[in-house]
């Protein structure tokens, strides 16, 4: 049944009808919980009280698959502000974003342009850019991109999903630039012919990621709510003297609030994931896919309880 259940959100997470039908509507049915707002000036807000709570944050400006020039110059200005925002109210955030977003579906030229429009003003106002990861389409166009940009800044990183059979190699290929990566288990529904079918093939492969990028000495953010892959983690550090300063947990916002806690309690490093906009569907329908549990929190919405 959860498998059903995953599947379906996954479908309806592309649904361009629900999608348009979802901006019209604004963030009510639930989606609250995990999306900041939609504007900037509430998302700052959001991030100055986890700020409070000693965690750092990374933002993303919803929004993915844009088909035109017009739209991804707008994103790319929308994040450019967000920067900005970031260094004047002094806030501990990053920013991550997805080449869907930037026009990758458009041109390569253009995703470049608008790339380093925005790193130059994250070089400017010492704000670190990650690369969010979409499908299995668009992951070696990412990553060639990555490597592309990496030899010309810094303050950038991407994402590598464990559930993709070719993800070691990608580990072993990046070594190369010293990368800063975010490792995943992937929430996007793949063929087995790319992607490990089995949940224990993948939590495997993701034990093996998490060691092989924290030995090669880069820094790792070990992205999870599994408290098995935040345990493993741990112990990788204490048995290899690995320094808190290397790696840091991330987790979304709204999910485990309690467990974020924790781990800053603890001494470690905490990131959440604060996403905002106003096309927040396909990232919350993605949410319910990975945790069909997290409908309760939808319906206790819509009914207002």
């Amino acid at each position: 049944m959860e498998q059903i259940m995953r599947n379906f959100f996954l479908f309806l997470s592309k649904n361009k009808a629900f999608t348009k039908m979802a901006r019209k509507y604004g963030l009510r049915f639930g989606a609250g919980r995990f999306v900041a707002g939609e504007t900037m000036s509430n998302t700052a807000k959001v991030i100055q009280e986890l700020n409070a709570k000693g965690m750092d944050v990374t933002i993303d400006h919803l929004g993915e698959f844009v088909d035109n020039e017009a739209e991804a110059k707008q994103r790319t200005e929308e994040c450019i502000e967000a920067i900005r925002v970031i260094s004047e109210q002094n806030l501990q955030s990053q920013l991550s974003l997805k080449m869907t977003s930037m026009g990758l579906d458009v041109s390569e030229d253009l995703v470049l342009e608008n790339m380093r429009k925005i790193l130059d003003a994250g070089k400017k106002y010492d704000v670190f850019v990650t690369i969010d990861m979409e499908d299995y389409e668009r992951c070696g166009k990412t990553l060639d991109i990555f490597k592309q940009l990496k030899s010309e800044y810094d303050g950038i990183g991407t994402v590598l999903q464990a559930y993709l059979y070719r993800t070691v190699e990608d580990i072993e290929e990046l070594n190369a630039y010293s990368p800063n990566l975010r490792l995943v288990k992937g929430a996007y529904k793949e063929s087995p012919k790319v992607a490990f079918p089995a949940k224990q093939d993948v939590d495997q492969n993701f034990k093996k990621i998490i060691k092989m990028h924290m030995l090669n000495g880069n820094y790792t953010a070990v992205a999870t709510h599994d408290d098995q892959m935040i345990e493993y983690t741990k112990q990788i550090e204490k048995e290899y003297n690995i320094p808190k300063e290397q790696f840091e947990f991330q987790m979304l916002y709204g999910i485990r609030t309690e467990r974020q806690e924790e781990l800053v309690a603890e001494g470690y490093r905490m990131r959440v994931y604060v996403p905002y906009g106003d096309d927040w569907y396909g990232y919350f329908m993605r949410r319910l896919a990975e945790r069909p549990a997290n409908v309760a929190f939808v319906v206790k919405g819509v009914i207002g309880k």
